[in-house]
């Protein structure tokens, strides 16, 4: 009988012959219960009694050390903790908050690290690739209302006191940063649309709220000061400057750098017709709705009796120190099914090989029903050192043996722990088939070490519970199933790296695939080595059968390397070849020949490193939405493709979802804005995926495919920042800032190759999927980008089109509706007025649709409800939806405004002009009246001071 034991209590294990699922939920309640601080060791940030705790900054490795960065950090939180509570109507603040250290700084006695990493942390300190840009920003790529991955800040916006006067302090901007990582809300001015049209024609700024006041002026050669309307709209060059001193208190996700503004635009201040982010995105909720529809406001009241200010947040400096891993590895009776012990030393030898940096310890262990020590931690200095290492891999399984993971997990501590005499800041890659449902038995246990586990589940058998165990200790899960032609495993062991941030120490996997290969035939691939990687360059090739493949590779020069060239292992059915020095820049072409006497799977997998210590190497990051969905619940597939934190544009990016049976399905991902992919060009190309064939896990793959000359990285900052204030006018007079400095390095790349990466997104686990055929019940997905038009006398929308399900295949038809109340519109869309759509067919998703109309030409019923509507201006609002061929809806639209009528320019002199002119003409009326009753009036006393002297003349005769 199994024992979990927690302070005075003792309580045993279900049997084994439960719902595994069941027991894995028992036991993870039953901790819970008992220990609910454990929860917060396996995780890092959490909100408790208000006070956020383990808020974790990271400075990047390549960070020069500068001990003003600390003091500058904790004075940034100190006062966002409090304009926060005050914000937030006493409801949060920071409490602990940890800063972590590199190792490349001189040590001071800092705490160590437990599992704290720089991949890991809410907020980055990180230069720029060539440090041309300071602007703080949060990396923002989810729905409304859903995290971010990580605020971003430079050096120098931290070092740098100027800065303050163009992004306001640095306490209310990590304010306007955290709201957009905690709560999903997004910017609510437009830098593309900072002025639109509203009422009878009034030109309006992108702004929440409205009270706030300022002067519109021209920044440009194109216009001047007193010329900033051009037929009703703005001209390029000016802009609106708000005035320093204001009473509108909101809205801190517009301009939180204002001194009155403390507080987030809600219900009664939101303004719902500005065409910003935000709006597009929440379905026009004011930010504070949305934040307090989050989970941290749901649990959390505002606190009794609140002091004006929080407690002070407390801060932990952290540091890394030596990295320690242990791989954990199945030898157990099932792992001879499918040549899993055979796949699993094979990639186990490419990460000890090749990936794994250089100077790490780690250490190897095997179990089956017990663990068993193969080598004591190694530190990694050169070649010999891994491969001595890798010698200590298992080669055999125990047969008829069960798999005691805890026994295995265990062993692997004891390995760590002979080192330092602790777990801190290690961990563990465990790789198992076993259908052992005691893990529960050591979880808390390895919660308390301080180590992460990483999971790879081989097979269809693993227990079901497997997943809490990187769940609870901040790891990755993987997923490698059975099929032959799956290079499953070693993109699993690919993507686990030391969590530093530093890409120019690690590996890029630059291409890994399979395929079935019939007798005498071949397949040849073509590998791009761009310039950005080159250096420690490996080819490795793996077979299923005895006796190596013909391996033809040849360099972009023509040099040929033959099977003879590389170092083979038929024992392990491995060949790798190490290129020396540099590998050339452009095309590797790889033939492998099955020379075997029947088909066999031929695999090939090729990682290389940074080639230039100053140029980033562009990398790829793949993962899910979701560890888990319920049917018909879809996941969304992410891969962010960047050069340094630049965005990579017009990548081909496609996901390979595997299941643990069945064939695997291709997915091409998108960045265009639509669908899944809420803004476009941001280098995040995202999918829906719901093709769920079978219960259980998928593993997910990313291929990353550009064409030479053709690297295109993006102008626009990534995610939701802070506004670039331009000027401020103070005391009536204008004061500007230096103008903003260009992105640099934006536009179309001048590369004489492409490139191509691939990487792991991990795994996640379906339930409740139908087995056999089953009624439509995915609708078609929210259209995001409707835009409207006004050109002439007609008004143009455009969209992308959705698919019948969701982002996928060909909707049926669109509803389109309108009011001239943007309120009934979006409260009430089926009952406002139905525009007559019929003749436009859908496309297939993803195409860009256009319905043109012209007001002119309404019919006098429709004249006739609009007029009926209670609305201001000349104006109409518009939405949409798509609809499929079960009748099933997709939500409703973003809501865009069209205005009705426009005012034609009859005459050279705009509005504008003309009122300047009749300005110009009254007063110089008035003036000229003014003056002539001066003339009058002088005219009047001189002809009666000429008859007063006349008549004192006469009397002094």
């Amino acid at each position: 009988m199994s024992e979990l034991r927690s302070p005075g209590i003792l309580f045993s294990m279900p049997k084994r012959n439960c719902l595994l699922f069941v027991c894995s939920l028992k036991s993870l309640i039953l901790l819970v219960i008992l220990s609910p601080e454990l929860l917060l060791l396996g995780t890092s940030l959490q909100l408790q009694d208000n006070a956020y705790d383990g808020l974790l900054f990271a400075i990047h490795p390549r960070v020069s050390e500068d001990q003003n960065l600390i003091p500058k950090i904790m004075g940034m939180i100190t006062e966002a903790s409090s304009y926060l509570f005050n914000a937030t109507k006493q409801r949060v603040y920071f409490g602990n908050v940890k800063i972590l250290l590199p190792d490349t700084w001189k040590s001071h006695n800092y705490s160590q690290a437990k599992r704290e990493s720089y991949e890991k942390a809410n907020i980055i300190i990180a230069d720029w690739y060539k440090k041309r840009r300071d602007d703080p920003y949060t990396l923002q790529y989810r729905g409304c209302g859903e995290e971010g991955q990580y605020i971003h800040f430079t050096p120098n916006f931290l070092l740098n006191d100027n800065l303050t006067a163009i992004y306001g302090s640095r306490g209310r901007v990590f304010v306007h940063e955290w709201a957009h990582l905690r709560w999903g809300v997004f910017d609510e001015y437009n830098n593309e649309k900072p002025f639109y049209m509203a009422g009878h024609n009034q030109v309006k700024v992108t702004r929440c709220s409205s009270d706030l006041t300022g002067i519109f002026v021209c920044e440009k050669n194109t216009c001047t000061q007193e010329n900033c309307i051009i037929h009703n709209l703005f001209k390029d060059g000016c802009m609106f400057i708000h005035n320093n001193t204001q009473k509108a208190t909101a809205s801190i996700m517009y301009m939180q750098s204002l001194s009155s503004v403390v507080e987030f635009c809600n219900t009664s201040t939101h303004n719902q017709e500005a065409p910003n982010l935000h709006n597009q995105l929440c379905s026009l909720r004011s930010t504070w709705d949305v934040v307090m529809d989050s989970a941290d406001f749901r649990k959390s009241l505002p606190l009794a009796n609140a002091p004006a200010l929080p407690p002070p947040p407390t801060f932990s400096l952290l540091q890394t120190r030596d990295r320690v891993i242990c791989l954990v590895l199945d030898v157990s009776g099932k792992m001879a099914e499918a040549d899993r012990l055979l796949r699993l030393h094979q990639a186990a030898e490419f990460y000890l090989l090749q990936v794994v940096e250089t100077h790490t310890y780690v250490g190897i262990v095997s179990f089956s029903s017990k663990g068993l020590i193969r080598a004591l931690p190694r530190q990694i200095k050169n070649h010999k050192d891994r491969k001595q290492l890798s010698s200590a891999l298992p080669t055999t399984l125990i047969a008829n043996a069960g798999a005691n993971i805890c026994s295995g997990l265990q062993m692997g501590l004891q390995v760590i722990e002979s080192l330092h005499g602790n777990a801190y800041g290690s961990a563990i890659i465990l790789a198992t088939n076993g259908e052992d449902g005691n893990i529960s038995n050591c979880l808390s246990t390895m919660i308390n070490s301080g180590s992460t586990i990483h999971t790879i589940a081989l097979g269809p058998s693993v227990a079901e519970n497997l997943e809490q165990l990187p769940t609870l200790t901040g790891g990755l899960k993987f997923f490698a199933s059975d099929s032959a032609s799956s290079n499953g495993l070693i993109d699993a062991f690919g993507r686990i790296s030391s969590g530093t941030g530093d890409i120019f120490r690690q590996p890029v996997l630059l291409v890994s695939t399979g395929e079935i290969v019939d007798i005498h035939q071949h397949i040849s691939r073509t590998v791009i080595m761009d310039g950005g990687v080159g250096n420690d360059t490996v080819f490795l090739v793996t077979w299923q059968t005895s006796g190596p493949p013909d391996i033809v590779l040849q360099d972009p020069g023509g040099k040929k390397y033959f099977t003879a060239d590389f170092t083979t292992n038929l024992e392990l059915r491995s060949s790798y070849l190490q290129i020396p020095e540099t590998a050339k820049t452009g095309y590797w072409t790889c033939l492998l020949n099955n020379t075997h006497s029947s088909r066999q799977a031929l695999r090939m997998a090729v990682s290389s490193q940074a080639s230039d210590d100053a140029v980033p190497p562009v990398t790829v990051t793949a993962h899910v939405n979701k560890a888990e969905v319920h049917f018909p619940q879809p996941v969304i597939i992410y891969a962010d493709v960047k050069q340094g934190f630049y965005p990579v544009l017009e990548a081909n990016v496609t996901a390979v979802i595997e299941p643990e049976m069945g064939e695997p399905v291709r997915l091409e991902l998108f960045d265009d804005g639509a669908g899944a992919d809420i803004i476009k060009n941001d280098g995040i190309y995202s999918r829906y995926f719901f093709s769920f064939t079978v219960n259980g896990r998928y593993s997910v793959k990313v291929h990353v495919y550009q064409e030479s000359h053709s690297r295109r990285l993006s102008n626009s900052i990534p995610g939701s920042h802070a506004m670039y204030v331009p000027g401020y006018i103070v005391n009536g007079n204008i004061r500007m800032n230096a103008p903003k400095k260009s992105a640099g390095d934006g536009g179309i790349q001048g590369q004489k190759w492409g490139f191509n990466r691939t990487t792991s997104g991990g795994s996640f686990s379906v339930l409740d999927a139908p087995t056999g055929p089953h009624l439509d019940v995915f609708p078609p997905c929210r259209i995001i980008n409707l835009e409207a038009i006004r050109k002439e006398e007609e008004i143009i929308l455009s969209w992308t089109a959705p698919g019948d399900d969701f982002d996928q295949g060909q909707a049926a038809s669109y509803e389109i509706r309108m009011s001239k109340s943007l309120q009934k519109l979006r409260e009430d869309f089926r009952n406002a007025i139905w525009v007559n759509i019929s003749k436009l067919t859908p496309q297939p998703a993803g195409s860009r649709e256009t319905f043109v109309f012209t007001p002119a030409l309404w019919t006098k019923e429709l004249q006739q409800q609009l007029d009926g509507e209670a609305g201001e201006g000349d104006s109409i609002y518009l939405a949409i939806r798509a609809l499929d061929e079960a009748s099933l809806k997709g939500p409703v639209s973003n809501i865009v405004q069209a205005a009705l009528f426009v005012p034609r320019n009859t005459s050279s002199v705009t509005a504008r002009e003309f009122l300047i002119l009749k300005g110009v003409l009254t007063a110089v009326g008035l003036i000229a009246t003014l003056c002539l009753m001066l003339f009058v009036a002088h005219c009047t006393f001189s002809r009666k001071k000429k008859s007063r002297k006349k008549n004192n003349r006469t009397k002094l005769l």
